[in-house]
């Protein structure tokens, strides 16, 4: 069987495989499987391609991998694997055309894609405006920043390592909490507390600035707290330092279409990111609230964004579509 596309969601804690029939196609056979079993991402696409599509040859591939992605080479940033080259993977599993890009730039072409039964509006639903960049921000095993631009040509993305900025603390509290991350780790990256280890970390300074023992609890604890106040408040910090930063996001990048979330943890606590300062945070940009006020911010909930984003990478480029008729 060849002829069909291979595209992959890459993350540090998962790798999310699935072929495509082409530029209208959508991901099937998708399969998980779990990064840290794998040497490195050629070994985790010959296992996909080996265990859940065999006999199948794929005349081209697009991978997203969670990292940076500059000077012909990739670098998983929370994976562990080594960097390699589009190149040298391609050759390992014999695929014509690949390409790799970073993990936020396919869920960014995956944006004009999403259709209204794809996010739950946070905050006002405002149209988007077709001819107004857009972005996405979504804390999972790291957290992942990017842009999409109209041209006359198609949407161009815009990836980058916005996860990598200081925290935007606004609060006496936050402020505590960014004290103590920097005591710990020298910097005060967004990530450190915009992240499934995030989450961990905040509950445990929040236990640290009230002078109490608290129990080591990771992510999944603190999404489902019953109640815990402590949880509770991590939950809330967590929102509305997410707020702050999707607004910076959208100033710098004058993201007047929309600013949408990803990543695997906003779906699991959709009820108290709707309920948190999220959408206030994200408008208190004095003197400018008049121009944040009609943006738009919306949770993704699409199974499998990223996927439909490499797919429409490969959809965009004239030399694809060449290699699938010769096939």
């Amino acid at each position: 069987m060849s002829g069909v596309w291979l595209v992959a969601d890459v993350g540090g804690t998962n790798a999310r495989f699935a072929l495509v029939d082409g530029p209208d196609g959508a991901p099937y056979r998708v399969e998980s499987l779990p990064t840290r079993e794998h040497a490195g991402l050629a070994e985790a696409a010959a296992a996909y391609l080996d265990r859940y599509a065999p006999g199948v040859r794929p005349s081209a591939a697009c991978l997203a991998v969670a990292g940076p992605v500059a000077n012909g080479t990739y670098h998983l940033t929370n994976a562990g694997w080594p960097k390699g080259t589009p190149r040298e993977v391609g050759d390992r599993l014999g695929i014509p055309h690949l390409e790799i890009i970073n993990d936020f730039e396919a869920l960014a072409l995956a944006l004009p894609r999403l259709g209204p039964d794809d996010v739950v509006p946070i905050g006002p639903a405002s149209p988007r405006t077709e001819a107004a960049p857009l972005a996405v921000v979504g804390p999972g095993t790291g957290l992942g920043v990017a842009g999409l631009v109209p041209t006359p040509a198609g949407w161009v993305p815009l990836p980058g390592e916005g996860g990598q900025v200081d925290v935007p603390a606004a609060t006496d509290r936050e402020l505590e909490v960014v004290r103590l991350l920097r005591a710990e780790y020298g910097a005060s990256r967004a990530e450190s507390l915009l992240s499934g280890s995030g989450l961990a970390a905040i509950h445990r300074y929040l236990a640290l600035l009230d002078g109490v023992r608290a129990e080591p609890l990771d992510p999944a604890r603190i999404c489902a707290h019953d109640g815990d106040p402590r949880c509770a408040e991590t939950l809330g910090m967590f929102c509305a330092l997410l707020g702050s930063l999707a607004g910076n996001v959208a100033l710098t990048l004058g993201a007047r279409g929309g600013v949408y979330l990803g990543g695997g943890i906003l779906p699991r606590i959709a009820g108290a990111l709707a309920a948190s300062d999220f959408r206030a945070r994200f408008e208190a940009k004095p003197p400018v609230e008049d121009y944040m006020r009609p943006i738009p911010t919306a949770l993704i909930v699409h199974p499998r964004p990223a996927l439909a984003g490499a797919a429409a990478r490969l959809a965009q480029n004239p030399a694809v579509p060449e290699m699938l008729e010769t096939s």
